[in-house]
């Protein structure tokens, strides 16, 4: 067995990991651990066991990226089902009950899913990781439970139908496109509409294929993304600086200001709103840096390794 490395030896950065079904996104941040042989690693929007896709990973002092990179919007491919609701919304859950779509036409499965557009007031699935009182609400569930989650609001640009189908004459299946913002849960939408109709909804298949500025397509497997990492560059690896210049406007620093915001010092401001990306002469993200007034002030640090 290798030895483990000090995190301090494996370069900072995000790993874009194409997760399968079947892997929870803890079991995905356990795998780049064993494959790099390092403890912090953490991942930003939680993906179901059943759905598969984009999936990021922060790598070492990159992880204080996460929560910024979790809040951008999203894009998913999904497949609806209509004429059968789920405990969970999915294809995994328990069947609840089951009604005929015969009466439906593809006018009125279209209608329901852009009644699914714009703000919406969305309650999330029981079983879902949105945490009650501090423990997740599928833990609750499991241990026999009622949980009644309240309603967020989440906003879905844009659905698009792309087929409808009918694999048995009681049943209608619909693949979409949903590009939505951070929490939007995509089989809420499934069984909202199908609540609509009369006739339930879940979802049998989801997939992401983008968050914010990282795309799928970018993705490897987790031991394909921590190879690129191990070897400083490659398919599936953005090392700290390029992964936030994606994120945030950059801030190019003199020598001297990056010194200072070192020292947790305050340097001019630019008149800039937001968050930016501070980085230096070398090219080293020094911070993250916000106006305060006359000045700018470090958010978030990022010492060099």
């Amino acid at each position: 067995m290798s030895p483990r490395r000090q995190d301090a030896d494996v370069p900072p950065g995000l790993l874009l990991v194409d997760k399968s079904g079947g892997m929870t996104s803890h079991d995905v941040v356990a795998r780049a651990r064993r494959a790099l042989s390092v403890r912090k690693v953490g991942h930003a929007g939680t993906l179901d066991p059943m759905a598969t896709g984009l999936l990021v990973l922060g790598v070492g002092t990159a992880t204080r990226l996460l929560g910024y990179v979790g809040g951008h919007d999203k894009t998913y491919e999904a497949t609806i089902r209509l004429g059968q609701a789920t405990v969970t919304d999915d294809r995994e859950g328990e069947l609840l009950t089951s009604a005929s779509t015969a009466h439906l036409d593809d006018d009125a499965v279209r209608a329901a899913l852009a009644a699914q557009t714009g703000p919406l007031q969305q309650v999330p699935s029981a079983v879902s990781a949105v945490k009650v009182d501090g423990r997740r609400s599928y833990d609750r569930v499991r241990a026999g439970e009622t949980v009644e989650l309240a309603a967020r609001s989440v906003t879905v640009h844009r659905l698009e139908v792309h087929r409808i189908t009918r694999p048995e004459p009681d049943l209608v299946d619909v693949d979409v496109t949903v590009e939505c913002t951070a929490g939007t849960y995509i089989r809420a939408i499934a069984r909202d509409a199908g609540a609509a109709l009369g006739v339930g909804g879940h979802l049998t298949a989801l997939r992401r294929s983008a968050s914010g500025p990282f795309a799928v397509a970018q993705a490897g497997t987790v031991e394909e993304s921590a190879a690129s990492l191990v070897a400083g560059g490659g398919p599936g690896f953005l090392g700290l600086t390029e992964a936030a210049r994606l994120v945030f406007p950059e801030r190019a620093l003199t020598a001297e200001e990056a010194v200072a915001l070192g020292y947790g010092q305050r340097i001019p401001a630019t008149g800039a709103e937001g968050l930016h990306a501070a980085v230096d002469p070398d090219g080293r993200l020094v911070a993250l840096v916000e106006d305060a007034g006359r000045v700018a002030k470090v958010a978030v640090g990022f010492p060099p390794s």
